[in-house]
């Protein structure tokens, strides 16, 4: 199912001492909006203001990410992409570790996405350990849970290959559960985070429901919902109308006799 594939696409948010950049949160909700072009050209001026600054960088590669995800295509701007990310990561390296670990998730959703494990792997770790850091230091920086969870539900539900190559470079096993219990936390009280953990924990939840025939309809029903909500803020996106397409709304429940 390529929808956790499109749903693993931003590990955003900020702490909070970023968290109401009136200007990150514009670009967004263009991106979010279903205008990626647009959203790519503002992140692109954005980022001559501040040559220094990696946010630009890292969310101009998210919406050709987003876009790519919209043409349900692998290999979409996957060039510019990579080089973006590698400029962001070199900015955050003396930025801070938060936008750091941002950069590395999203290039180790890229490079999983195009079958590198071995450098999914190592920017995974990077992550994990940035984003750890960045809670030792300020243990409310909600948003920094969506990049965690991601990684507790990525390597939960990996493939073999990836759990290999994650137990080579001791990463660990993963806990979907703890990872859909971190979602969860950004989806309703992140930052920047929130609409980007709202829409992942629908993708997770949706891919959960195929291993769980018992509470498939609970499942799937509460994906649903949130894209729902997704889809009324942002009608223009049609990343999230294809979700809706693609996981059936359950049957209505039975009401007992």
């Amino acid at each position: 199912m390529r929808l956790l594939a499109a749903a693993v696409l931003l590990l955003q948010g900020s702490p909070p001492s970023i968290s109401e950049r009136h200007d990150l949160r514009a670009g967004l909700d263009t991106l979010y909006g279903g205008d990626f072009a647009a959203a790519a050209h503002y992140f692109a001026v954005l980022a001559t203001q501040d040559t220094t600054d990696p946010a630009p960088v890292i969310f101009r590669a998210a919406a050709y990410i987003w876009w790519a995800a919209a043409q349900d295509s692998a290999d979409f701007e996957a060039g510019r992409i990579d080089s973006l990310l590698g400029v962001a990561i070199r900015l955050a390296r003396g930025d801070g570790d938060f936008w750091l670990a941002t950069a590395l998730g999203y290039r180790a959703r890229e490079r999983e996405l195009h079958g590198h494990s071995w450098g999914a792997a190592k920017d995974a770790k990077g992550m994990r350990d940035a984003y750890r850091r960045v809670l030792a230091r300020d243990s409310s920086c909600v948003d920094c849970y969506l990049g965690l969870g991601l990684y507790q539900y990525g390597l939960a539900r990996a493939g073999a290959l990836a759990r290999l190559v994650a137990k080579l470079i001791g990463l660990g096993s993963g806990d979907a559960e703890r990872g859909i219990r971190y979602m969860r936390r950004v989806a309703h009280g992140g930052g920047l985070a929130s609409i980007e953990a709202t829409w992942v924990l629908a993708a997770a939840l949706a891919r959960e429901a195929g291993r769980d025939r018992a509470g498939r309809d609970v499942l799937r029903r509460e994906a649903r919902s949130y894209v729902v909500h997704l889809a009324e803020r942002y009608p223009d996106n049609p990343v999230f109308w294809r979700f809706l397409t693609e996981v059936p709304e359950p049957p209505p429940t039975r009401q007992a006799p």
